[in-house]
């Protein structure tokens, strides 16, 4: 069980584990996560399972700030966890990110 009002800190990566442009799965605490670095640098982080079917979005085609699912081609914007179009309409869950000496940080929920 997960308890969205309990959260903590976690190392995720290194920031130059991530080449630009791409994507990283994280698996923490049994849940799957999609650790992204924009053509800028920045680092977002989303729930790696599409919300159409389970297909992992770090096996996805990653394009600017938009990562293609690898099942049905639906689009998400990885920045907002926005759902870009069918067959997808379920926004992605995002989670808040830290960066602090190149190390990748990640506020997740605490599982019960």
């Amino acid at each position: 069980m997960v308890d969205d009002t309990a959260r903590t800190w976690v190392f995720a990566c290194k920031v130059e584990d991530i080449r630009l442009q791409d994507v990283r799965r994280w698996e923490f605490d049994g849940h799957s996560y999609a650790i992204f670095r924009s053509p800028k640098g920045e680092i977002f982080v989303t729930d790696d399972i599409c919300t159409h079917e389970h297909a992992h979005l770090s096996d996805g085609y990653v394009e600017g700030h938009t990562v293609e699912c690898p099942r049905h081609s639906g689009r998400f914007s990885y920045m907002t966890g926005k759902a870009l179009g069918a067959p997808v309409c379920i926004n992605l869950r995002t989670y808040e990110v830290r960066i602090e000496d190149g190390a990748v940080t990640v506020l997740v929920p605490r599982r019960a």
